[in-house]
C-alpha cells in the first residue's frame, strides 16, 4: 500500500537554488533581481499509479526499501514505558468506560417502571448525551485552547502541554455527579428528567476526556504522534473490552445503587490522577527525552515524519 508506506526523503520545500543562467555579469552594475533566485521544490513527486500497477501483488522498486514492519508493531508497545502517553491511554480508556456503563444500562434502567420508556423513545433519549458531547467539544476546543494560551502570556509565553489539563477540574464534580444522578437516581425512581440530564453530563465529560487525553499526548510527544496514539488507542480498546464484559453481573449482582456509587467513586479518583501530571508531567517528560529523540530520528529515517 502506497499510501502507508510512503517515504519522506529530498531537499526541503522550499529550497532556495539559483539558477546559474540567470546569474549577473561580472562588470554590470545592475543590481540583483530577487526574481533571479528561483524557489524550487527539489523532493521529486511520486507520480500516481496506472490502474494495473495498482492490481500487481508485488512492485520491485519497492522491495528493495527495507521492511519497517518490525518497528511498526514493536514501538506501540515500547511506548507504553513512556508515563505520559500511559496516562493519555489510561485517561481516554476511563472516560470511555463510563459512557460504556452508561450505555450497557440504558436499555436497563428506561424500559422498566417508572419510566417504562418503548424502544423508539430510548433511541431518542441519546439525543442528551450527543448534545453533552457538543458541548464538550466546545469547551475543550475554542475555550480550552483560549484557556491555555491565557497561562502561557501569563508565564512568559511558554506552553506547557500540563496546562490542558487544568480542564480536568469540571470533571471532579460531572463524572461522579452524573454516575450518582444516573444509577442512584434510577434506583430511587428520580424523574425522567433526571436520568436524562445525567446522560447528557456523561455525554460532555466523555467528550471533554478523549480530546483532552488524545492533545496531551500530541503536545508532549509530536514527533511520535502516529505511533504514540496506536498506543493509546490500544490501552483503550483493552479497558473498554474488559468493562463490557463485566458490567452485566456487576450490576445485576450490587443493585443499582451500590453499583453506581462505587462507579461514582472509581470515577473521582481515575479524574484526579490529572493532579499527578499537572505537577510532575514535565519531570517525566524530562526524564524520557532522550529516548524520545531516539525514536524521533528513527521514524525519520524510515521516513515516516519529517
Amino acid at each position: 500500500m502506497e499510501e502507508t508506506n510512503y517515504r519522506r526523503h529530498g531537499k526541503p520545500i522550499g529550497h532556495i537554488e539559483k539558477r546559474p543562467d540567470l546569474a549577473k555579469p561580472e562588470n554590470s552594475n545592475i543590481d540583483s533581481d530577487p526574481e533571479q533566485e528561483v524557489i524550487q521544490n527539489s523532493a521529486e513527486s511520486p507520480q500516481p499509479k496506472q490502474y494495473l500497477q495498482k492490481l500487481k501483488l508485488f512492485d520491485r522498486k519497492l522491495l528493495d526499501r527495507p521492511n519497517q514492519l518490525k518497528g511498526m508493531v514493536l514501538r506501540p508497545l515500547i511506548f507504553l514505558t513512556f508515563p505520559v502517553i500511559l496516562y493519555a491511554g489510561f485517561s481516554y480508556g476511563s472516560n470511555l468506560v463510563w459512557f460504556n456503563v452508561l450505555n450497557g444500562t440504558t436499555s436497563l434502567i428506561l424500559s422498566e417502571k417508572p419510566y417504562a420508556f418503548s424502544s423508539s423513545m430510548v433511541g431518542l433519549s441519546y439525543v442528551s448525551p450527543l448534545l453533552g458531547a457538543m458541548l464538550g467539544t466546545l469547551y475543550t476546543g475554542r475555550l480550552g485552547d483560549w484557556f491555555v494560551l491565557r497561562i502561557a502570556r501569563k508565564r512568559n509565553g511558554i506552553m506547557e502541554p500540563e496546562y490542558r489539563l487544568w480542564l480536568f477540574s469540571l470533571s471532579i464534580l460531572l463524572v461522579p455527579g452524573g454516575l450518582a444522578l444516573w444509577g442512584v437516581g434510577a434506583a430511587h425512581r428520580v424523574h425522567w428528567f433526571g436520568v436524562i440530564f445525567a446522560m447528557g453530563i456523561l455525554g460532555f465529560t466523555s467528550s471533554l476526556g478523549l480530546q483532552l487525553s488524545v492533545s496531551y499526548c500530541i503536545d508532549s510527544y509530536q514527533a511520535l504522534s502516529g505511533e504514540a496514539i496506536v498506543t493509546v488507542i490500544l490501552v483503550r480498546n483493552s479497558m473498554s473490552f474488559a468493562v463490557g464484559y463485566g458490567l452485566t453481573p456487576w450490576v445485576e449482582n450490587l443493585g443499582l445503587q451500590d453499583a453506581f456509587v462505587v462507579a461514582a467513586v472509581a470515577g473521582l479518583a481515575q479524574t484526579m490522577c490529572f493532579l499527578i501530571y499537572v505537577s510532575y508531567g514535565r519531570v517525566l517528560r524530562q526524564a524520557s527525552a532522550q529516548r524520545y529523540r531516539r525514536y524521533a530520528d528513527e521514524m525519520a529515517a524510515a521516513g515516516f515524519v519529517k
